[in-house]
């Protein structure tokens, strides 16, 4: 038994166990199904929430991690790493057997809107994946992710501050990712208050590689705002039955919603939302909706 456990448990290192179960899964079966959805972003807009929800519905079966960042961070580790997050196929046919209708499985990594590799290698993989996007208002978003930073202890600066040198912090490390596929910035994650709300740019890429009619796209505000309505809608698109999940634990938005600290000055939130402007309106055209994010 000793030696069997040594195979799944390499010397030199700890291990969670999370990671023994991987390792497990990959061995016992390479062939597990791939997700049949993507949540996709972004990120500070709920989608821990939106998982935990979808979660509860009976004829879906989650990802053992929520995110894997394989289209992003760990594209490298392989295509069986990435299938041993998810159900086997016998988990899958219980569940159908008990439901009498075919379950499906997903995963939710919202760094992968944002990452300029994630949407090329997903559609090379999962090509007729639907794709589910949140987005949030990108000032109310920007003011959040500063707030995570700050609370992770990778900021120091305040807000204004912070989104003035943006920029120069971003500096040629989102050129350098776009042109090589092996390259991973701290910066490009901490310090993308702005970049990350300009939310046109980002559906665009993946429209270019997933069909329209397959990404469905919700606003944070209705997710919780109009919670049922915006859930079923979700279902219906996925092509799932209506559900009556549990009432909503949001363990991002609410919280981050109204951070610790002194809230946002009104002349900085009134540069930002001049900022953001044209970007929501190509974000309104594309989406065929106005989305009321620029007052």
């Amino acid at each position: 038994m000793g030696a069997a456990v040594g195979r799944w448990f390499p010397k030199g290192r700890p291990q969670t166990v999370t990671e023994g179960l991987l390792a497990v899964r990959r061995q016992l079966d390479k062939d597990r199904p791939l997700p049949d959805f993507l949540i996709v972003g972004a990120q500070r807009c709920g989608t821990s929430s939106l998982y935990k929800y979808l979660e509860a519905h009976p004829l879906v079966v989650p990802s053992l991690r929520k995110e894997t960042h394989y289209f992003s961070h760990h594209h490298a580790k392989g295509e069986a790493w990435y299938r041993s997050h998810f159900p086997s196929r016998a988990y899958r046919t219980v569940v159908r057997r008990r439901h009498r209708r075919e379950p499906l499985t997903f995963e939710a990594t919202p760094a992968y809107l944002f990452h300029p590799w994630a949407a090329e290698r997903a559609a090379a993989l999962v090509s007729e994946a639907q794709i589910v996007v949140l987005l949030r208002n990108p000032v109310d978003r920007a003011f959040s992710h500063y707030h995570h930073s700050v609370r992770r202890g990778w900021e120091e600066l305040p807000f204004e501050q912070a989104v003035a040198v943006e920029p120069e912090r971003l500096a040629g490390h989102v050129e350098r990712m776009a042109s090589d596929p092996s390259y991973r910035s701290n910066d490009f994650l901490r310090y993308s208050y702005l970049a990350r709300g300009f939310y046109a740019d980002q559906l665009e890429r993946w429209a270019t590689h997933f069909p329209r009619e397959r990404i469905h796209v919700l606003r944070t505000e209705d997710l919780f705002d109009r919670s049922m309505e915006t859930y079923h809608g979700l279902l219906t698109f996925l092509g799932l039955p209506p559900s009556s999940p549990p009432e909503l634990a949001n363990h991002s938005y609410r919280g981050s919603s109204r951070p610790q600290g002194a809230p946002m000055p009104a002349s900085v939130r009134h540069t930002l939302i001049e900022i953001f402007a044209p970007h929501n309106r190509r974000l309104s055209l594309f989406l065929g909706r106005d989305l009321g994010w620029d007052e």
